[in-house]
């Protein structure tokens, strides 16, 4: 009977356990989790802390009993995989409650560790009142301390999917917000000029943005920035980034990429073809240009860790690339993005032209329809769609969608105009925003 053993519990691990259960009936599988939960929804997080989902424990998808009740797989939580001893094909292992050690031996080991809120080395990091949000009892540590210290004011260092999530929910409590940015533009992964319209946005909504600077200093009821200025507040949320756990994988000789993530395979393998790394932590390649890639979201989580329990149980299907397609809210606007930006695009040198469309999500005369933006750029020579992006009130999702779906098999800009999508007045027009960008394209 083949033993398998995962390290982490959470997105990726907990589903490629679902995986090689659903795939194999026998497989002897142990999860190893450091932390105390599992198999809590991460992305649901910033909305607990806002109080939109009232139950915190509504995103706890499972616990360790029903894991083995019911697919007879053995969850160990605050238990931290030390040591890979990969010529033994072993694990040494610490029990964190006891202090106690053992080995555990695999036929297969995932890597699942997740990654790590960065905390920058700023003198005041280490108060009480200084917080990162990367893991269900960060969550929990911000929610309690909102509850009982009633503040007034909050502070976010960094303006990516996690900081404009949590201005978001701080003002949802009716709390003042500042958000401290170092880039020009918030939400570098967007097209500046779109990034434009969530900055309008949130100032509209009474969110105070500095750019081009960052906190150097942090006291008890302010924080200096690095452009001179200081500001009032309560609180500090650090959301500067997230630096892959690869430590344990870079003690046992495993290789790093560029990226920061561990190096896979098509299979999601290591260098060590018996060890298998996903979500956070991996290193995988780009869809467009196959260049070095690391996607630290859910979707690619989950869809690894499938492949993983695929190659372990004889059933090999290899990975495509990642788009790194995602999506969120700011207020009334949403921003979804797939593909290569321009940013992106230039570093890399690309041949590249771009089709914009701004017009309506559905019908203009129904009462329920929103503007929003559709930018596309594409590869002029081949008609490769190369990235996509769109901000607006309604529909953002499915335009975004649709292109990721065009990318992926290999339709060209001018195929867009050509797609049958669909139409009622309630949620499109006859000629659809994607479409448009199709008869946009038509030089």
């Amino acid at each position: 009977m083949k033993k398998v053993i995962i390290v982490g519990a959470v997105g990726g691990g907990a589903t490629a356990a679902g995986q090689l259960r659903f795939y194999d009936k026998e497989m002897s599988i142990t999860v190893y989790d450091r932390d105390s939960t599992m198999s809590y929804a991460a992305c649901g997080t910033p909305y607990v802390i806002g109080e939109v989902i009232e139950d915190e424990t509504s995103i706890l998808m499972a616990n360790p009993e029903q894991f083995q009740q019911k697919r007879n797989i053995d969850v160990r939580l605050e238990h931290e995989v030390m040591e890979i001893l990969r010529a033994e094909k072993k694990v040494r292992v610490r029990n964190l409650k006891t202090g106690g050690e053992f080995h555990d031996s695999y036929d297969a080991l995932i890597l699942s560790p997740g990654g790590s809120a960065i905390m920058p080395e700023i003198e005041g990091s280490g108060q009480g009142h200084v917080f990162t949000l990367r893991s269900y009892s960060d969550m929990q540590a911000i929610h309690s301390y909102i509850q009982k210290q009633k503040p007034s004011h909050g502070t976010i260092s960094g303006a990516g999917f996690i900081g404009l999530e949590m201005a978001e929910n701080l003002k949802h409590l009716g709390l003042a917000v500042d958000i401290v940015h170092k880039s020009s533009a918030i939400l570098s992964i967007l097209d500046e000029d779109l990034s434009l319209l969530l900055h309008a946005e949130l100032e509209k909504n009474g969110i105070q943005i500095h750019t081009d600077t960052v906190i150097e200093n942090i006291g008890q009821k302010n924080v200096q920035l690095s452009n001179g200025k200081s500001l009032d507040t309560d609180f500090v949320i650090m959301s500067i980034g997230l630096k892959p756990n690869t430590l344990l994988a870079e003690k046992a000789g495993l290789s790093i990429g560029e990226t920061g993530g561990i190096q896979t395979n098509e299979f999601m393998q290591t260098d060590d073809e018996s060890i298998y790394a996903i979500g956070d932590a991996s290193e995988n390649f780009d869809f467009i240009t196959g260049d070095p890639k690391r996607v630290p979201l859910a979707v690619p989580a989950h869809r690894q860790a499938f492949l993983a329990a695929q190659h372990i149980t004889g059933k090999p299907v290899p990975k495509k690339g990642l788009l790194g397609t995602s999506i969120l809210k700011v207020f009334e606007l949403d921003a979804a993005m797939t593909g290569m930006t321009e940013t992106a695009i230039k570093e890399k040198g690309l041949l590249a032209k771009t089709v914009t469309h701004t017009g309506n999500s559905n019908a203009g005369y129904y009462p329920d329809h929103e503007k929003l933006t559709l930018k596309v750029h594409y590869n002029p020579s081949t008609r490769q769609i190369l990235g996509a992006q769109c901000v607006g009130g309604k529909g953002v999702d499915k335009r975004i969608d649709v292109i990721a779906t065009a990318i992926h098999g290999g339709l060209t800009v001018d195929d867009l105009q050509a797609l049958e999508l669909c139409y009622a007045p309630p949620f499109s027009s006859p000629k659809d925003p994607v479409n448009m960008i199709g008869y946009k394209a038509f030089d």
